[in-house]
């Protein structure tokens, strides 16, 4: 009987041993859950752009300056700073498709500051054009000789930006070619070109079209390639609430 006895006891044991080790298991398996559950909230937020979703770092870039081609109200709530090429495909057809349009609209009613600046990396004839740009400039034409530029873009490198065309740009457009041609031959903007195309590379452009919305000197979106105009618009909207 005493044997029956002992059985019986070890036998509770067990069943007791077994429970407590499935309850301990429950237990760690749910902490285990609580604890992936924590760690996946526990991210930092960041900030989104609600066209395409792209993450936004909420960082200066290069401050606008006397030395950047700016067209609209200083005072204006947004900066839109466009980094372009003027020999690249893809920011003929921003201008075409959206630049125009930004420039036609939020510039001319004040609400938006627009910045050209240089990213000259396709070649000889992109550094000469962008030269030749700010040579027109000095005659108050660059925004003309910017325009005309992107509306005859025939190929890279291939002559449609050779010197005898850029000056021959200048003279359709009316500008005093003896003044242009000998600012264009002597490189007097050589340096301000190379000096954009790295402020650009800090900025952190790699390819154009690229564009920064800035309000209060921030990055609250960005234009990455040839967006089309309902999205830019979308962005730029977004700024100005």
């Amino acid at each position: 009987m005493e044997e029956n006895n002992v059985e019986i006891k070890e036998s509770i044991t067990v069943v007791k041993t077994n429970n407590q080790q499935i309850v301990g298991a429950i237990v760690l398996a749910g902490v285990l859950i609580a604890g992936a559950i924590l760690l996946k909230g526990s991210g930092t937020p960041t900030t989104q752009n609600p066209a395409n979703n792209a993450v936004v770092v909420n960082t200066a870039i290069t401050p606008v300056s006397a030395q950047d081609r700016v067209a609209g109200n200083p005072q204006a709530k947004v900066t839109l700073v466009m980094y372009e090429d003027f020999q690249c495909p893809f920011c003929g057809k921003f201008f075409t498709d959206s630049e125009q349009t930004i420039r036609d609209t939020y510039v001319k009613n004040g609400n938006v500051q627009f910045v050209y600046r240089d990213f000259a990396f396709l070649g000889p004839e992109s550094t000469q054009a962008a030269q030749a740009a700010e040579c027109a400039g000095d005659q108050g034409k660059f925004w003309e000789y910017h325009d005309y530029l992107f509306t005859h873009q025939s190929g890279e490198n291939q002559g449609a930006f050779s010197d005898p065309h850029l000056k021959s740009f200048a003279k359709t457009l009316g500008l005093d070619t003896t003044a242009f041609n000998q600012c264009l031959t002597s490189g007097k903007y050589a340096q301000a070109v190379a000096n954009s195309k790295t402020e650009a590379s800090k900025d952190g452009v790699t390819g154009t079209p690229k564009g920064f919305i800035l309000v209060k000197g921030k990055t609250v979106a960005t234009i990455d390639g040839a967006e089309p105009y309902t999205q830019v618009q979308q962005k730029i909207d977004a700024a100005l609430k």
